[in-house]
């Protein structure tokens, strides 16, 4: 009999991965379909959309469902053994909606295994681009959102943030405002994590707490969906929405579609799949006290939270791995090309030289203090170089090595000043 395995899927921006570990964690497999190279038919660059207005982001429905298609004949191509995988989940990207056709519920439960799924699912979605993460289209629904709730402090302390223009709960209000007819038509909702389910349940997936988390619509506390915000969007949402559920829910059986088709076991359990950050979050192993940063073109720092105190600036979102915690996200907008701006302009675009310019200076900079915003930041929102000397007083510039410091010394210091105002408590 083959070694059980699991899979573990990644429907992110870019691309569709795959990856499958034995039951000592060990990766016997992995793959991807990258969206623009392998699927040109679809004419997406960056595996999106960008409309004429450059605030509309869409990405088509149909391209996830044929990368999937794909990803598993590649599978099968390779000689992988389908019927050794005893459980799969996996990751969306965070805030995307899909929008099922009504009818689709039958569709998807009566695949035929004769045929590719994105040719049986071509007719099941009432958007066939769905809007994304990228988008900030959705100001005016904002606006809304947030009076309808007596003000953005408040829609943060019931939903864990204040509203923003990539949240689901905002963007399903953009589509009932401008199409009440193709939202009359929708009879469910699903994040892009509880599609990805969907997939491979043949039947709607429940949205898991913690990517609800990222809508602007899940009670925090409760664990359900806000009537109040709720009603601020769209009619009759709460059924399109179905039930959430815990993150870690085995939600049923594979479809029957991927027994017949590649072989898989009837038994193989598909558990709720979750948002690209909390996977993150669970995927480091991070526990209560612990903050993981990830250092990128935006600079994304998560953490662990037992008694989370939702703010203007931030997210609180439910932990994936205990329900009864929370986790907190904070973006910064100038992250990768803020140090290597300052990299170029003082240490001749040498890592080295930059980490040996750190070095030289002590810890605490003297008392020399920068903040530096390229662009406009998120967190908190404010743009320009500012720097101080140790008396406080603002000056126009310092020597290389100071400035190198008082970069890194300052992203530092605002990540844990605005981790702190979350509820994150620093252990001493």
């Amino acid at each position: 009999m083959a070694a059980p395995c699991y899979l573990g899927w990644d429907f992110s921006t870019q691309q569709l991965k795959v990856i499958a570990i034995d039951e000592q964690l060990r990766v016997i497999y992995e793959d991807n379909v990258h969206f623009d190279k392998d699927l040109p038919e679809f004419k997406t660059q960056g595996g999106v959309y960008i409309h004429s207005d450059r605030l509309t982001v869409t990405s088509p429905v149909l391209m996830w469902v044929k990368a999937l298609d794909m990803i598993l004949e590649k599978m099968r191509s390779s000689g992988f053994n389908f019927s050794q995988v005893r459980a799969l989940s996996g990751a969306g990207q965070q805030h995307g909606s899909v929008y099922w056709k009504k009818g689709s519920i039958r569709i998807l439960k009566n695949a035929s295994s004769e045929l590719p799924l994105h040719q049986s699912l071509e007719g099941c979605f009432s958007v066939s681009n769905s809007p994304i993460w990228m988008d900030s289209s959705t100001a005016s629904q904002c606006r809304a959102l947030e009076k309808a709730m007596g003000g953005a402090q408040h829609l943060a302390s019931v939903t864990g943030s204040r509203a923003y223009e990539r949240f689901t709960g905002n963007q399903i209000a953009k589509i009932y405002s401008q199409n009440p007819e193709v939202y009359k038509q929708t009879e469910r909702i699903s994040l892009v994590s509880s599609f990805a389910a969907t997939l491979f349940l043949g039947t709607y997936a429940p949205i898991d707490y913690s990517d609800g988390s990222g809508m602007n619509l899940l009670q925090i506390w409760e664990k359900a969906w806000s009537k109040s915000c709720l009603d601020a969007c769209a009619p009759g949402l709460e059924e399109r929405l179905g039930c959430p559920v815990p993150s870690h829910s085995v939600l049923g059986p594979i479809s029957p579609y991927y027994s017949q088709r590649y072989g898989f076991s009837p038994d193989c359990k598909i558990v709720a799949f979750t948002g690209d950050n909390p996977a993150s979050l669970a995927g480091m192993r991070l526990q209560e006290g612990d903050i993981a940063i990830s250092l990128g073109t935006s600079d994304t720092l998560f953490l662990w939270i037992q008694e989370p105190t939702p703010a203007l600036e931030g997210h609180i979102l439910c932990n994936p791995v205990d329900s009864q915690t929370y986790m907190a996200l904070l973006c910064f907008k100038n992250g990768s090309l803020m140090r290597e701006r300052i990299r170029d302009d003082c240490a001749s675009g040498s890592w080295d030289e930059f980490s040996k310019a750190l070095s030289s200076t002590v810890s605490g900079n003297n008392g020399n203090l920068g903040f530096y915003f390229d662009v406009m930041e998120i967190t908190p929102e404010a743009v320009g170089i500012h720097r101080f000397d140790r008396d406080n007083q603002k000056v126009s510039s310092f020597p290389k090595e100071v400035e190198i410091r008082a970069l890194i010394e300052g992203q530092f210091m605002a990540k844990r000043i605005h981790a702190e105002k979350l509820g994150y408590k620093v252990r001493k």
